[in-house]
């Protein structure tokens, strides 16, 4: 298997990963487990951001573009509203 193929499959594997602490987070009744849970999600997503920047480096990930500044500001206002 080609080396791009697998960085991109491993940066979905842990998109997917990082989907699932998020939900255990918000369910997490115990400040322990919810504490330990987040950990490992911010070590996570370092590596994934790692990989990412490694990923983009070498053509291998196309980041979508830049949100202007008034699409921020619409995304905030529709959220704050």
């Amino acid at each position: 298997m080609e080396e791009k193929y697998m960085v991109n499959d491993i940066l979905e594997s842990v998109k997917s990963k990082l989907l699932t602490y998020q939900e255990v987070i918000s369910e997490a009744e115990n400040m322990q487990l919810r504490q330990a849970i987040q950990q490992i999600r911010d070590n996570d997503e370092s590596f994934q951001y790692e990989l990412f920047k490694v990923a983009q480096a070498k053509g291998y990930y196309t980041p979508v573009s830049e949100a202007s500044q008034s699409e921020i500001n619409n995304i905030k206002d529709e959220v704050t509203n």
